[in-house]
């Protein structure tokens, strides 16, 4: 969907910037981190020294002095009341509604059941009844005692590894507390069709078991790519009767999957909810999606406190669209001391084209309704990405997880295929639990924090999903 065709929602200031974001931005975070929480006059300070030094490194940086000026007044008042972005959808610069004229009613619709249902008392208890009764919530914090030992440096210190296990939820990972949410809102809005999309399944099998409990028609819309390595979760889709509609098209993964599912939308809007998987999308769904799954840091808060007696030191997450992640990370997003790390998928390497890493390597620009970092050539045209793991397989990336990394107080790295491999097998042998693929990635990341952490430090890694969709993939690759 080009931007030619889509409605820009927003400031003349936030819409002069979608056709700037086309060559390689110098990331900002080192600079702007020790700012965060600050005045605007402090950020504007350290982003105007970052991209000083990109340009003295021979590399275009987007930020000239007026776009420099936005970002730091938003991002002050975006950090000040964090608990949503903006009236336009928009986390500093990024998030909005890029989207055509047939969507905004839908939109709007959406947005005002949130904001006018989902906080009632009736909503909340009926939410939370599932969540306990259907889901099994809450998810146990557990000390994996064998990686930490692991991970001990030879004078006997090193940091203390928990894992948040979303992958003993129903269906085997974190997608279920968003479909969850989102299918009593359909309801709430008289929307009897369900659509979504998915990459490597988990959501689709989220949302077509909410749709079976609630009596909802459901389509899922797949990449054949996907389809093929992730065959598993399409069986069980369409046990639950679910139709599962590949998508050929480009690459035949997530990112089209996505494009598919809103065609449909626009199509069939009157009747249909789309169920969007990430807390990517337009306005309202970066938003409500990371509300509905921040059940994740609000029980993690609760249970380190009655494990240790504090917080975390240091949270770790698996990056694609970013739901996982953010759904851990907002609780403590204003807790400064709280380190925040997110681990995108490298691929065959960052220096190669084949990779996933969006917040490492990308450009800003517009996909799927939002602005926010993507892969892009010089053009501006989508770079199809690689993972190994489907559902990190995606050009873009969450529009708030593009902020946090702007204002520098979120932290983001990448791991390579064989090295996510290596940390499925290693979590396998040492805990007993087989991660995703996903999941791997972040614990991949251990092999490199770990080293530089100070003796007793709490790292919570969110474990979001389990691995059993992806033995078939392990069993070609390890040649078991």
């Amino acid at each position: 969907m080009s931007a030619s065709t889509m409605a820009v929602v927003g400031s003349a200031a936030t819409a002069s910037l979608v056709s700037s974001g086309r060559s390689k931005t110098q990331p900002l975070a080192s600079a702007a981190s020790s700012s965060y929480g600050g005045s605007a006059a402090s950020l504007k300070k350290g982003m105007t020294a970052a991209a000083k030094r990109s340009k003295n490194g021979g590399v275009r940086c987007t930020y000239t002095p007026e776009k420099i000026d936005l970002l730091a007044e938003t991002a002050v008042k975006t950090v000040k009341d964090f608990q949503r972005p903006d009236s336009f959808g928009r986390f500093g610069i990024f998030g909005g509604k890029y989207v055509p004229e047939t969507l905004m009613q839908a939109l709007t619709e959406l947005e005002v059941a949130y904001r006018d249902v989902v906080p009632t008392e009736e909503f909340q208890k009926e939410l939370k009844g599932h969540l306990k009764d259907y889901v099994g919530r809450e998810t146990p914090l557990y000390f994996a005692e064998r990686l930490t030992e692991h991970y001990r440096r030879a004078n006997g210190e090193g940091p203390h590894i928990y894992l948040k296990r979303e992958d003993l939820n129903h269906t085997g990972a974190h997608k279920i507390n968003n479909a969850v949410g989102q299918a009593l809102m359909a309801k709430r809005i008289g929307k009897k069709r369900i659509i979504a999309e998915t990459g490597a399944g988990q959501h689709g099998v989220a949302t077509a078991t909410v749709c079976a409990r609630f009596g909802l028609d459901c389509i899922i819309y797949m990449g054949a790519a996907d389809m093929e390595r992730q065959a598993l979760n399409v069986f069980r889709m369409r046990l639950l009767g679910a139709e599962v509609r590949p998508v050929h098209s480009g690459t035949a993964t997530l990112k089209d999957a996505t494009s598919e599912a809103i065609r449909d939308w626009v199509t069939n809007v009157e009747t249909t909810h789309y169920i969007l998987g990430s807390v990517a999308g337009p306005h309202p769904y970066p938003m409500l999606v990371r509300d509905f799954h921040a059940i994740i840091g609000e029980e993690t808060r609760r249970q380190a406190m009655e494990k240790w007696g504090g917080k975390p030191d240091v949270l770790v997450a698996c990056v694609g669209g970013g739901s996982n992640a953010m759904g851990l990370f907002h609780e403590f997003v204003d807790d400064e001391d709280v380190r925040l790390i997110g681990v995108e998928a490298a691929g065959h390497g960052v220096n190669t084209s084949q990779h996933a890493a969006t917040l490492t390597m990308g450009d800003v620009g517009v996909l799927h309704g939002a602005m926010s970092y993507l892969l892009q050539d010089k053009f501006g045209q989508i770079i199809e990405p690689h993972s190994i793991s489907a559902g990190l397989d995606y050009p873009g990336v969450g529009p708030e997880h593009s902020f946090l990394k702007d204002v520098g107080r979120a932290e983001y790295y990448s791991i390579t295929d064989a090295e996510a491999l290596d940390a499925f097998q290693l979590l396998s042998k040492l805990e007993g639990i087989i991660p995703a693929l996903e999941t791997s990635h972040a614990l991949g990341y251990l092999e490199k924090l770990c080293p530089t952490l100070a003796d007793g430090t709490k790292v919570v890694l969110n474990c979001s999903g389990r691995g059993d969709k992806d033995v078939n993939t392990a069993i070609k690759l390890l040649g078991m």
